[in-house]
């Protein structure tokens, strides 16, 4: 029987070793490393996951930062920014009581609380400054231009589109009235409707530009309001009333020199300095540009450009 027994045993341990053959199983190192696998497989998902999300969360915040940088101060615009900052400063002042010294300071926070905008008051007073500075650049300095209106406004409409957008907008202007005289004076028309006619070429060329702005990375030109685009293109008229009688080297030297102050002006309108000065001391600011206008119309003296041109006479 015992023999019998060892024989059954035999077998059933032959049975059990052919059965791990027939179906093999997974090892204990295999085991062990499946739940490192698993965290492996879910931390390259969510690094695939992060890695396709960062580069549009990257472009959401550069495009942020470039609609802020593209935000510009316009003192010509009442935007929360440019009202809150010129208000600031007159609630930082403390206001003394109504005298002869601060009756203008009592004047225009009057205004501002009866909601004239503060900008509005600011531009208003620099107006002057901006004339004294174009009457000395030609009566002191002998720089040539189309009088005090055309750089005036041109000052002003730079500080509401922009330096650059100004200058191109300017420029186009001039080219398409300069080039479209000589049409127009070969159609024999008479003054009004010829004028009439021009400012037609004048708005169309704009009109042109402000469609092809989006294709050339010009958004800032799409965006103008209408009271920059209206002011140049009614100063067509201007323009071409002062060309006509001058040659086309004169025209265009005074159409510089017209443009360089006008430059010259719209970085003192946008001068913070400036403003704070003139709001809240608007008394000596007035008083000075009265003062300077009188010095200024003494000088009976040469300009400055003259002393060059004469220098060789002089010695």
């Amino acid at each position: 029987m015992s023999s019998v027994r060892k024989i059954i045993v035999a077998l059933f341990h032959c049975s059990i070793v052919a059965l791990l053959l027939a179906f093999p199983t997974v090892s204990l190192a295999q085991i062990k490393r499946a739940p490192l696998r698993a965290i492996e497989a879910t931390e390259s998902a969510n690094a695939t996951a992060s890695a396709e999300a960062t580069p549009s969360a990257q472009t959401k915040e550069v495009i942020e930062k470039v609609e802020v940088l593209e935000k510009k101060e316009d003192i010509t615009e009442l935007t929360p920014e440019i009202k809150g900052k010129l208000e600031r400063y007159l609630t930082q002042q403390p206001l003394k009581p109504l005298g002869v010294t601060n009756f203008l300071q009592h004047a225009i926070r009057e205004m501002v609380k009866r909601g004239v905008p503060a900008n509005t008051i600011v531009l208003l007073l620099l107006i002057p400054l901006v004339a004294s500075i174009i009457a000395a650049s030609r009566h002191i300095v002998g720089i040539r231009g189309f009088g005090i209106f055309l750089p005036v406004v041109l000052s002003v409409v730079f500080v509401a589109t922009g330096i650059l957008e100004g200058i191109l907008l300017f420029m186009v202007i001039i080219m398409v009235a300069t080039g479209t005289r000589g049409f127009l004076r070969s159609l024999r028309l008479q003054y009004l409707p010829r004028m009439a006619f021009l400012i037609w070429w004048v708005t169309i060329a704009v009109f042109a530009l402000m469609f092809m702005a989006p294709f050339l990375n010009l958004a800032a030109i799409s965006n103008l309001s209408i009271f920059p685009l209206l002011i140049l293109i009614l100063l067509v008229e201007s323009f071409i009333s002062i060309h006509i009688g001058m040659s086309r080297r004169q025209a265009t030297r005074m159409t510089v020199q017209t443009l360089v102050m006008a430059l010259i002006c719209s970085v003192v309108l946008q001068w913070d300095f400036i403003q704070r000065f003139v709001l809240l001391n608007p008394e000596i600011y007035v008083l000075g540009i009265a003062i300077l206008d009188i010095f200024m119309g003494k000088y009976v003296g040469l300009r400055w450009l003259e002393y060059k041109k004469f220098k060789e006479i002089l010695k």
